[in-house]
């Protein structure tokens, strides 16, 4: 594994444009659980499953009770807010500051990549820290909004300050599209990319499942690396989509990937 480690750091080190794609693997270390594990939400509740399936219909039928549904329901997203950033999180916010990794693509809406500090995140799924305009894709932070006012005040939904659209959580719901501008970046991401690092994620859930495989694809002789950091063997693995596994827990190999980036460099004179 060490030997796997020194050669990732060395290719992240000598990278032109890194980045690195996250999954729940990376969530469920810091204590978010999964959705379909054995201890996965909807394993626990079936019944939250199939809720899950029909919020997007929900919301578009009567965006009223959607919002009081969402603010009076006891769920698991209310617990989500609290999770803290694992060590993984944090080197890659280092790497980032660094100068080495430029942007992160997660499947996560949990917002623990922008609660260690990185700043240019695209978070495909959405963000549970967000609301989104349903017409024009313009996100707002909650704390714009009354909103707990607004529903004692029965005033909900809320409406987007640009166009007067209804706004909804900045979560994409099964059913409903990867907003535009989110899958614009992230294939122009991906597609400009030297060296992946896919941490904690088997990329097996589309359309975010397309983006390794876009990177594995040469463009003009130029050839991705992909890294892969994941508790498991994936398909990605199989397939040969990525070059090499790291196995094991993301929190703890990222930070050995930082600090032999950081040896290389300092042994470089940089």
């Amino acid at each position: 594994m060490e030997d796997l480690i020194a050669k990732a750091a060395g290719q992240l080190a000598r990278s032109r444009y890194a980045v690195a794609l996250t999954g729940a693997g990376m969530s469920t270390e810091s204590g978010v659980p999964d959705f379909r594990g054995p201890n996965g939400v909807w394993t626990r509740n079936p019944d939250a499953e199939r809720q899950a399936y029909e919020s997007y219909y929900r919301f578009q039928r009567d965006p009223k009770a959607y919002w009081i549904e969402r603010m009076t329901a006891v769920t698991w997203l209310k617990d989500m807010e609290s999770a803290r950033p694992n060590p993984g999180h944090h080197a890659l916010a280092e790497l980032e500051e660094m100068s080495i990794l430029k942007s992160i693509v997660t499947q996560n809406i949990d917002n623990l990549h922008q609660k260690a500090g990185s700043k240019k995140v695209l978070d495909y799924h959405g963000n549970i820290s967000l609301l989104r305009c349903y017409s024009c894709d313009t996100r707002y932070d909650p704390q714009q909004y009354e909103l707990e006012r607004m529903l004692a005040e029965d005033r909900l939904p809320p409406y987007c300050q640009k166009c007067n659209g209804v706004l909804k959580s900045d979560v994409v719901h099964f059913n409903e599209a990867i907003p535009p501008d989110v899958a614009k970046h992230s294939q122009e991401e991906v597609a400009g990319c030297d060296v992946m690092l896919i941490c904690g994620t088997s990329a097996v859930v589309y359309p975010f499942a397309m983006l390794p495989r876009m990177a594995k694809q040469e463009r003009a002789g130029r050839k991705t690396v992909i890294i892969e950091i994941n508790a498991e063997a994936t398909p990605l693995t199989a397939e040969g989509v990525s070059d090499y596994l790291i196995q094991g827990k993301t929190g703890t190999i990222l930070p050995k990937v930082l600090e032999a980036v950081k040896q290389k460099r300092k042994a470089e004179g940089q």
